[in-house]
């Protein structure tokens, strides 16, 4: 008979494998709709639209968007609506009625109002121009987003403003902003011609659930209707992103944003009325201001301008998924062939804890392998997101395989004297070099994002996946081959307590709903109990 050594990791290796791609296939199940998101047989009746694409953002003044840039997106966009929503008439948005026109779309107007009194009114002369120019394509104009929300004009400047543009213009004429701002300036509502409200189930105080999302919108519509009866009701925003971070039991996925925006449309056919889809494109820019939500609300990417869920194609959050599962199995056998490869050159019969152990860590990495990559891909944002996220997939792809290493040739986790300390305490070894080195690099990055919980976290991504592939390589070798003596670190200590009392208070802060926040908060204590752990052991001479 073959020794259990040889059996055992092979048996191990086999249940990995069947795992991962067990867990890859309930991931990617794609889900059913009634109703497809965009129908090729009813056009929608309106998308908020902004042109930007890359780097261009119109927080920069010096952005001017081509024509036939706006050409382009609206003769696609023609296929799927009727009408698009503007914001503004800045950075080449002017273009945009005289180019709809051609395209067959007609326009809902916006002005941009805020604190310059003087840009107001050059917004406004330019819109006033251009209803005059388009009668038959702009069909209504939009004075101000948003800008009591933002706290950018009184309520009597802007009803004001509201009724200056009313005379100069022959089309209706309307404010948008939050539902809830509207019951707060009820003055608001005697100027304009009808009401445009923003419902977003995902940036409500108490965040719905993706599945209670068109109830919600039904409902929320239905008390405007009541509190301010004789004027139509436009939903001028709602949607769903499909990136980003959770708030609360509210999950933005690909899945989810079909199905929301599939359920409101249907609600808005039923109970005939209008409603404005936000939005046609991504919106890269906005993540400077909103973080990786902001930037995935479109129905179209931003990079090849194509629609996320076209007619007839399931639907999937993953729609890579069998590389994504390839990739995991593909590590977790090079997990396995570390620890083979650790015994050919030191031959000896380890414990069975510590095969078990090399198989968690490799299952766990194989599993989460392709969702953090595809984190990583979706919620980088400029040279320092990249980097950052970068360094931590790079641990997390790191720790296994070292892990697997030292487990088998019986070596303890390193302490950060080992990588940084001084001379008598430092560990010559290459392979304990770099192990302690993905374990700093996790430490860091688990500590910065903890902290941005704390102090600044509403716009802040959850680091689950590769934080979760490099802490359980660390938990097992320090629960197995922790030195039987030695002191405590104090860097180890400083920052074991420092991801604790943050796990405990982002806990706290995001509710019992977030899965996202938990599982975080749940590996912030887990690297915690293993640092705290830790025990330095001077090198001898």
């Amino acid at each position: 008979m073959e020794p259990i050594s040889l059996r055992t990791p092979l048996a191990l290796l086999l249940i990995s494998l069947g795992a991962i791609a067990a867990v890859w296939w309930w991931l990617a199940t794609p889900i059913t709709l009634s109703r497809a998101p965009i129908d090729p047989d009813a056009k929608l009746m309106c998308v908020s639209y902004a042109p930007f694409r890359g780097g261009q953002t119109p927080l920069s003044p010096t952005t001017h968007v081509a024509a036939e840039q706006i050409a382009a997106d609206l003769e696609q966009l023609a296929k799927i609506t009727d009408c698009v929503r503007t914001y503004s008439i800045e950075n080449g948005l002017d273009q945009v009625p005289g180019i709809a026109a051609k395209a067959g779309l007609k326009v809902i107007q916006g002005i941009w109002l805020g604190g310059n009194r003087l840009k107001n009114l050059a917004q406004i002369a330019i819109a006033v121009r251009l209803t005059k120019e388009f009668p038959s394509t702009i069909t209504s104009v939009v004075v101000g987003n948003e800008v009591l929300l933002r706290g950018e004009m009184t309520t009597t400047d802007l009803a004001g403003t509201i009724r200056s543009v009313k005379a100069q213009v022959d089309v209706p004429v309307t404010y948008a902003d939050v539902w809830e701002y509207w019951l707060r300036n009820r003055e608001v509502y005697d100027a304009v011609d009808f009401v445009t409200i923003h419902i977003l189930p995902y940036w409500e105080d108490f965040p719905i659930r993706a599945k209670y999302a068109s109830a919600h919108v039904d409902a929320i519509r239905r008390r405007m209707a009541v509190a301010f009866p004789g004027k139509e009701i436009l939903i001028g925003e709602t949607g769903w992103p499909s990136e980003g971070r959770m708030r609360d039991g509210a999950l933005p996925s690909r899945t989810n944003q079909a199905r929301v925006v599939s359920e409101i449309l249907d609600l808005a056919k039923r109970e005939n009325f209008r409603v404005n889809l936000i939005e046609a494109y991504d919106q890269p820019w906005k993540r400077q201001l909103e973080g990786t939500v902001g930037g995935y609300w479109g129905l179209f990417d931003s990079v090849q301008r194509a629609l996320k869920y076209p007619p007839g194609v399931a639907i999937s959050n993953y729609p890579f998924w069998k590389l994504q599962m390839g990739c995991g199995m593909a590590l977790a056998f090079f997990v396995f062939g570390a620890a083979w490869l650790t015994l050919r050159r030191r031959p000896w019969t380890p414990r069975l804890a510590s095969w078990i152990a090399v198989a968690i860590s490799a299952t766990t990495a194989g599993i989460l392998l392709g969702v953090a990559a595809d984190k990583m891909f979706y919620e980088s944002y400029g040279f320092g997101g990249w980097l950052g996220w970068g360094a931590l997939l790079t641990a997390g792809v790191a720790s296994p395989l070292l892990a697997a290493n030292a487990l088998m040739s019986g070596r303890a986790l390193p302490t950060f004297l080992e990588l940084l300390g001084p001379r008598e305490w430092r560990n010559r070894s290459v392979l304990t070099g770099a192990l302690g080195l993905a374990l700093a690099v996790t430490t860091l990055i688990g500590a910065e994002t903890a902290l941005g919980f704390v102090f600044d976290p509403r716009y802040r991504d959850f680091p689950f996946a590769s934080l979760t592939m490099a802490v359980v390589p660390f938990a097992f070798l320090m629960l197995l081959n922790r030195p039987p003596q030695g002191v405590r670190p104090i860097a180890e200590a400083v920052f074991a307590g420092l991801l604790a009392v943050a796990a405990l208070y982002t806990i706290f802060n995001e509710g019992s709903n977030n899965w996202q926040s938990l599982w975080t908060c749940a590996i912030y204590f887990l690297l915690a109990v293993t640092l705290w752990q830790a025990r330095a052991v001077q090198s001898p001479e």
